[in-house]
Protein backbone atom coordinates (compact mmCIF):
# COMPACT_ATOMS: atom_id res chain seq x y z
CA UNK A 1 0.00 0.00 0.00
CA UNK A 2 1.40 3.21 -0.96
CA UNK A 3 1.28 5.86 1.52
CA UNK A 4 0.45 9.13 1.69
CA UNK A 5 0.91 12.66 3.93
CA UNK A 6 -1.65 15.19 3.64
CA UNK A 7 -0.70 19.10 5.88
CA UNK A 8 -4.53 20.77 5.82
CA UNK A 9 -5.88 23.81 7.90
CA UNK A 10 -9.24 23.43 9.46
CA UNK A 11 -9.66 27.33 9.54
CA UNK A 12 -10.21 29.52 12.45
CA UNK A 13 -12.97 27.28 13.94
CA UNK A 14 -16.27 27.19 12.86
CA UNK A 15 -16.62 23.83 10.85
CA UNK A 16 -18.40 25.92 7.84
CA UNK A 17 -14.87 27.30 7.17
CA UNK A 18 -13.00 23.98 6.81
CA UNK A 19 -12.82 23.64 3.06
CA UNK A 20 -13.98 20.91 0.99
CA UNK A 21 -10.57 19.57 -0.02
CA UNK A 22 -9.43 19.36 3.45
CA UNK A 23 -12.99 17.26 4.65
CA UNK A 24 -12.38 15.04 1.81
CA UNK A 25 -9.06 14.57 3.26
CA UNK A 26 -10.03 13.58 6.46
CA UNK A 27 -12.65 11.30 5.19
CA UNK A 28 -9.96 9.33 3.75
CA UNK A 29 -7.42 9.52 6.34
CA UNK A 30 -5.83 6.28 8.70
CA UNK A 31 -4.29 8.22 10.96
CA UNK A 32 -4.53 12.37 11.72
CA UNK A 33 -1.34 13.98 13.65
CA UNK A 34 -1.45 17.11 15.61
CA UNK A 35 -1.18 19.26 18.18
CA UNK A 36 -3.90 18.05 21.17
CA UNK A 37 -6.87 20.88 20.23
CA UNK A 38 -6.83 20.61 16.94
CA UNK A 39 -6.78 17.11 16.61
CA UNK A 40 -10.06 17.12 18.61
CA UNK A 41 -11.54 18.93 16.25
CA UNK A 42 -11.39 15.57 14.14
CA UNK A 43 -14.64 13.14 14.92
CA UNK A 44 -14.00 9.75 15.72
CA UNK A 45 -14.65 7.41 13.21
CA UNK A 46 -14.07 3.40 12.42
CA UNK A 47 -10.38 2.91 10.79
CA UNK A 48 -9.02 6.26 12.01
CA UNK A 49 -6.79 6.93 14.56
CA UNK A 50 -6.10 10.32 16.06
CA UNK A 51 -2.70 10.85 17.12
CA UNK A 52 -2.68 14.03 19.49
CA UNK A 53 0.61 15.71 21.31
CA UNK A 54 1.55 18.40 22.67
CA UNK A 55 2.37 21.88 21.66
CA UNK A 56 6.47 22.31 21.25
CA UNK A 57 7.04 19.14 19.83
CA UNK A 58 6.45 20.44 15.94
CA UNK A 59 9.89 18.28 14.82
CA UNK A 60 8.65 15.34 16.36
CA UNK A 61 5.18 15.13 15.30
CA UNK A 62 6.19 15.81 11.81
CA UNK A 63 8.96 12.75 11.94
CA UNK A 64 6.27 10.38 13.30
CA UNK A 65 3.66 11.42 10.48
CA UNK A 66 6.18 11.00 7.78
CA UNK A 67 7.25 7.57 9.33
CA UNK A 68 3.67 6.32 9.07
CA UNK A 69 3.35 7.90 5.51
CA UNK A 70 6.43 5.26 4.29
CA UNK A 71 5.00 2.61 6.28
CA UNK A 72 1.43 3.07 4.24
CA UNK A 73 -0.38 5.12 6.28
CA UNK A 74 -2.72 8.00 4.77
CA UNK A 75 -1.59 10.59 7.03
CA UNK A 76 -3.19 14.10 7.31
CA UNK A 77 -1.44 16.72 10.17
CA UNK A 78 -3.61 19.10 11.14
CA UNK A 79 -2.55 22.86 11.90
CA UNK A 80 -5.88 25.55 12.79
CA UNK A 81 -6.16 28.63 9.94
CA UNK A 82 -3.65 27.52 7.32
CA UNK A 83 -0.94 24.73 7.91
CA UNK A 84 1.59 27.19 5.88
CA UNK A 85 1.12 30.02 8.54
CA UNK A 86 2.54 29.95 11.84
CA UNK A 87 2.01 25.79 11.78
CA UNK A 88 3.21 22.07 10.63
CA UNK A 89 3.94 22.88 6.93
CA UNK A 90 7.37 24.16 7.88
CA UNK A 91 7.93 21.27 10.36
CA UNK A 92 7.32 18.84 7.82
CA UNK A 93 9.64 19.77 5.13
CA UNK A 94 11.94 20.48 7.80
CA UNK A 95 11.80 17.03 8.98
CA UNK A 96 12.12 16.23 5.38
CA UNK A 97 15.10 17.97 4.39
CA UNK A 98 17.79 15.08 5.43
CA UNK A 99 14.89 12.03 4.97
CA UNK A 100 15.35 11.12 1.02
CA UNK A 101 13.38 7.97 1.37
CA UNK A 102 10.09 10.35 2.85
CA UNK A 103 11.08 12.77 -0.10
CA UNK A 104 9.76 10.22 -2.25
CA UNK A 105 6.14 10.27 -0.28
CA UNK A 106 2.92 11.66 -2.26
CA UNK A 107 2.99 14.95 -0.09
CA UNK A 108 0.25 17.97 0.00
CA UNK A 109 -0.28 20.89 1.63
CA UNK A 110 -3.98 22.15 1.66
CA UNK A 111 -4.71 25.66 2.64
CA UNK A 112 -7.21 26.89 5.02
CA UNK A 113 -8.71 30.16 6.24
CA UNK A 114 -6.19 31.97 8.24
CA UNK A 115 -7.28 33.48 11.37
CA UNK A 116 -5.97 36.53 10.29
CA UNK A 117 -7.95 36.95 7.13
CA UNK A 118 -11.22 35.23 9.39
CA UNK A 119 -10.55 38.33 11.67
CA UNK A 120 -9.97 41.08 9.22
CA UNK A 121 -13.41 39.73 7.41
CA UNK A 122 -15.23 40.22 10.72
CA UNK A 123 -13.92 43.28 11.25
CA UNK A 124 -14.23 44.42 7.61
CA UNK A 125 -11.02 45.40 5.45
CA UNK A 126 -8.40 46.90 7.92
CA UNK A 127 -5.70 44.42 5.31
CA UNK A 128 -7.05 45.95 2.59
CA UNK A 129 -3.72 47.70 1.72
CA UNK A 130 -0.13 46.60 1.73
CA UNK A 131 -0.23 44.63 5.08
CA UNK A 132 2.65 42.46 7.01
CA UNK A 133 1.88 39.55 9.93
CA UNK A 134 3.79 39.35 12.97
CA UNK A 135 4.51 36.40 15.30
CA UNK A 136 4.70 38.42 18.99
CA UNK A 137 5.77 35.04 20.51
CA UNK A 138 9.72 34.65 21.19
CA UNK A 139 9.69 31.06 21.85
CA UNK A 140 11.34 30.27 18.11
CA UNK A 141 13.11 34.15 17.53
CA UNK A 142 14.62 36.44 19.84
CA UNK A 143 12.63 39.76 20.76
CA UNK A 144 15.24 41.78 19.39
CA UNK A 145 13.96 40.54 15.82
CA UNK A 146 10.20 40.97 16.58
CA UNK A 147 10.93 44.83 17.78
CA UNK A 148 13.16 45.42 14.99
CA UNK A 149 10.16 44.08 12.72
CA UNK A 150 7.66 46.35 13.95
CA UNK A 151 9.43 49.02 13.82
CA UNK A 152 10.28 48.51 10.10
CA UNK A 153 6.94 47.67 9.54
CA UNK A 154 5.87 51.13 11.20
CA UNK A 155 8.35 52.94 8.56
CA UNK A 156 6.80 51.52 5.77
CA UNK A 157 3.49 52.63 7.06
CA UNK A 158 1.82 48.62 6.97
CA UNK A 159 -0.76 47.81 8.17
CA UNK A 160 -0.16 44.32 10.75
CA UNK A 161 -1.79 41.84 12.01
CA UNK A 162 -0.33 39.70 15.20
CA UNK A 163 -0.70 36.00 16.56
CA UNK A 164 -0.20 35.08 19.51
CA UNK A 165 0.25 38.67 21.19
CA UNK A 166 0.32 37.41 24.84
CA UNK A 167 -0.39 34.53 27.24
CA UNK A 168 -0.05 33.68 30.73
CA UNK A 169 3.97 32.44 30.50
CA UNK A 170 4.90 35.80 28.93
CA UNK A 171 2.14 38.67 29.74
CA UNK A 172 5.10 41.30 28.99
CA UNK A 173 5.66 40.82 25.57
CA UNK A 174 2.27 42.74 24.11
CA UNK A 175 3.19 45.83 26.42
CA UNK A 176 6.48 45.57 25.10
CA UNK A 177 4.87 45.49 21.61
CA UNK A 178 2.60 48.88 22.12
CA UNK A 179 5.28 50.35 23.34
CA UNK A 180 7.45 49.94 20.22
CA UNK A 181 4.28 50.39 18.13
CA UNK A 182 3.30 53.89 19.80
CA UNK A 183 7.03 55.06 19.83
CA UNK A 184 6.39 54.82 15.82
CA UNK A 185 2.97 55.49 14.84
CA UNK A 186 0.44 58.04 15.98
CA UNK A 187 -1.84 57.38 18.56
CA UNK A 188 -5.14 57.80 16.60
CA UNK A 189 -4.35 55.30 14.73
CA UNK A 190 -7.26 52.25 15.08
CA UNK A 191 -6.03 48.75 16.51
CA UNK A 192 -8.03 45.81 16.43
CA UNK A 193 -8.97 43.20 18.80
CA UNK A 194 -10.46 40.02 17.25
CA UNK A 195 -11.21 37.21 19.67
CA UNK A 196 -12.14 33.45 18.95
CA UNK A 197 -13.27 34.56 15.73
CA UNK A 198 -15.75 32.36 13.99
CA UNK A 199 -16.56 30.73 17.34
CA UNK A 200 -20.19 31.61 19.84
CA UNK A 201 -17.46 33.03 21.73
CA UNK A 202 -16.30 35.76 19.32
CA UNK A 203 -16.01 38.97 20.24
CA UNK A 204 -14.43 42.52 18.28
CA UNK A 205 -13.19 45.59 19.67
CA UNK A 206 -11.21 48.87 18.04
CA UNK A 207 -9.51 51.31 19.69
CA UNK A 208 -7.16 54.03 18.92
CA UNK A 209 -3.66 52.64 19.74
CA UNK A 210 -3.40 55.19 22.33
CA UNK A 211 -6.17 53.81 24.63
CA UNK A 212 -5.21 50.26 23.34
CA UNK A 213 -3.95 47.98 26.68
CA UNK A 214 -2.36 44.63 27.10
CA UNK A 215 -5.23 43.38 28.40
CA UNK A 216 -7.46 43.38 25.53
CA UNK A 217 -5.33 40.40 24.10
CA UNK A 218 -4.84 37.24 25.09
CA UNK A 219 -3.52 33.68 22.78
CA UNK A 220 -7.62 33.57 21.34
CA UNK A 221 -6.56 36.93 19.99
CA UNK A 222 -5.82 38.31 17.01
CA UNK A 223 -4.55 41.71 17.29
CA UNK A 224 -4.99 44.07 13.46
CA UNK A 225 -3.16 46.88 13.73
CA UNK A 226 -4.26 49.94 10.62
CA UNK A 227 -2.03 51.77 8.59
CA UNK A 228 -2.19 55.75 8.83
CA UNK A 229 -5.29 55.75 6.48
CA UNK A 230 -7.14 53.08 7.79
CA UNK A 231 -10.34 54.51 9.36
CA UNK A 232 -13.90 53.25 10.36
CA UNK A 233 -17.36 53.74 8.59
CA UNK A 234 -20.21 52.31 10.53
CA UNK A 235 -19.63 49.00 12.77
CA UNK A 236 -16.29 48.57 10.05
CA UNK A 237 -12.77 48.92 9.96
CA UNK A 238 -11.23 49.28 6.24
CA UNK A 239 -7.91 50.65 4.59
CA UNK A 240 -8.63 52.15 1.53
CA UNK A 241 -6.91 50.44 -1.39
CA UNK A 242 -5.29 53.67 -2.54
CA UNK A 243 -2.01 54.95 -0.79
CA UNK A 244 -2.30 58.72 -0.48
Amino acid sequence: MTGSLDIVGLGPGAEDMVTPEVRAALADATDVVGYLPYVARVAARAGLTLHPSDNRVELDRARHALQMALQGQRVVVVSSGDPGVFAMASAVFEALEDWPAAQALNIRVLPGITAMLAAAAALGAPLGHDFCCINLSDNLKPWDLIERRLRLAAEGDLAMAFYNPRSASRPEGFAKALEVLRASCEENRLISFARAVSTPDQSLLTVPLGQAVPEMADMRTVVILGNSATRSVGKFVYTPRFAR
